[in-house]
């Protein structure tokens, strides 16, 4: 299954809708925001990724190839993996 950032905004919102449920008992009231702030540090985390995804591209729209041996995680080799392969 391929999740998109839109997804991810699907699940905030959902999450919102069910905090807002004024018919929630102080328990799920206090289950709710257990959940809410699972799901809060790990959307954190993907658009933390995500922006830095969107700065490597930047990147490399801007210097092309010459900026890949400083991006190793998007196909640039480091020294180590050139002295591994020469």
């Amino acid at each position: 299954m391929k999740n998109k950032l839109t997804d991810l905004n699907d699940h905030l919102f959902a999450q919102l809708e069910r905090l807002s449920d004024e018919d929630l008992t102080p328990e799920q009231i206090a289950t709710e925001v257990s959940r809410t702030e699972a799901i809060v540090s790990v959307a954190d985390k993907i658009t933390s990724n995500a922006d830095l995804k969107l700065k490597a591209a930047k990147l490399f729209a801007e210097h092309g190839q010459a900026i890949l041996p400083m991006l190793p995680q998007i196909g640039g080799k480091t020294k180590e993996t050139d002295n591994a392969e020469g």
